[in-house]
C-alpha cells in the first residue's frame, strides 16, 4: 500500500480499513508506515505499509477489490510511476504463482523495494522469496532510504 499525494497515512489507514470489511477477507493485520522518496518519479515522498489477511476471494476478485478502493480514493493512471493518492499491488497470494494478462503473483519488483521489504518483513520476519530470505533482501535494498514513521 502507497499513496503521495494528499493524506497519505489516512488515505492508506482507511483504505485498511475498507480492505478489512470486504466480506471474504479477515484477520488483516498492519505492518508499521514508512516514508520513502519516489522511486523512478517525482513528487512527494510516499508513504507505504503492507497489510497481511487471510481470504477467500479468488486472487482476481481480490485485485478487483483493490482497484475499486483505489478508485474510491481518486486514483488516476497518468503515466508510470505518476505521483498518486493510493495505490493497492497485490504482493502474495499465499504461495500461488500467478501470471495472466491482469496480474503476476509474486509481484516481480518487490524483492527490489525497500518500502515493500521493509514493512513487510514487520509482518513476516521468516519470509522466504523466490530471490531468497527476506533478512537477505533487505541487505540487498539497504542503501534506499526508508524512514519508520509513528
Amino acid at each position: 500500500m502507497g499513496a503521495n499525494l494528499g493524506e497519505a497515512r489516512q488515505t492508506l489507514e482507511t483504505a485498511a480499513a475498507e480492505l478489512a470489511a470486504t466480506v471474504g477477507v479477515q484477520d488483516l493485520t498492519l505492518a508499521h508506515f514508512y516514508s520513502t522518496a519516489p522511486v523512478d518519479s517525482s513528487g512527494p515522498d510516499y508513504v507505504n505499509t503492507v497489510v497481511r489477511f487471510s481470504c477467500k476471494l479468488t486472487p482476481e476478485a481480490l485485485l478487483d477489490r483493490l482497484q475499486a478502493i483505489e478508485q474510491e480514493h481518486g486514483r488516476t493512471r497518468l503515466y508510470r510511476n505518476a505521483p498518486r493518492t493510493l495505490d493497492l499491488d497485490l504482493l502474495l497470494y499465499g504461495q500461488a504463482q500467478i501470471q495472466t494478462e491482469r496480474l503476476i503473483v509474486p509481484h516481480p519488483r518487490m524483492h527490489e523495494r525497500a518500502f515493500v521489504l521493509v514493512p513487510l518483513a514487520d509482518l513476516a520476519p521468516e519470509l522466504e522469496l523466490a530471490q531468497g530470505h527476506i533478512n537477505a533482501l533487505l541487505e540487498s535494498v539497504r542503501g534506499q532510504g526508508i524512514r519508520r514513521l509513528d
